[in-house]
């Protein structure tokens, strides 16, 4: 049989066990944001996964506003907390990333930034950027240039995509 010295171990060893899980599952939801808000509207997100868009079955489909009266409401600030979504693969500090930089990016001609890998969809298209032009792509990347790297799904909103771009338009 088990003396009690034997099961004295057996015993702190599940409980250690226990106590470094449950520590290791804090630390997680420390470091990672997991937990109840982690999937709320605007809550930062360590990965995004691109997806068909679904087809509006309703019949109701509300026409967008006119980018001239979007744009005309837009708030650099508000765009500038939206670009959180875009910090995991754009920078502002005038380095590449997984995507280019986007300092400058208001004029740049498309496809050009040196050292980044363009997809041969983007380099064919050789105007530049205009706010406009960046509202319309940011919507729905794949889908206005399809065979385009990015595999971010878009932005929705038509407010925040106008944020957006009055945010990037303040980058020089």
């Amino acid at each position: 049989m088990f003396d009690t010295m034997t099961l004295t171990k057996v015993v702190g060893s599940v409980c250690g066990a226990l106590l470094i899980f449950l520590l290791g599952n804090w630390a997680a939801q420390s470091i990672y944001g997991l937990g109840e808000d982690s999937y709320a509207e605007g809550a930062p997100q360590a990965y995004t996964f691109a997806t068909a868009a679904v087809a509006d079955t309703s019949g109701a489909s509300a026409a967008e506003p006119a980018f001239a009266d979007i744009f005309a409401k837009a708030d650099a600030a508000a765009g500038e907390k939206t670009f959180g979504k875009c910090k995991a693969c754009h920078k502002v500090d005038g380095n590449n990333a997984t995507g280019p930089h986007l300092n400058g990016v208001v004029g740049r001609v498309r496809g050009t930034v040196d050292g980044f890998a363009y997809s041969d969809a983007m380099k064919s298209k050789n105007d530049p950027w205009t706010t406009e032009l960046i509202y319309d792509f940011i919507k729905a990347p794949k889908a206005y240039v399809p065979g385009t790297k990015m595999s971010f799904p878009g932005l929705a909103a038509p407010q925040d995509r106008a944020n957006v771009v009055a945010y990037l338009a303040t980058l020089k």
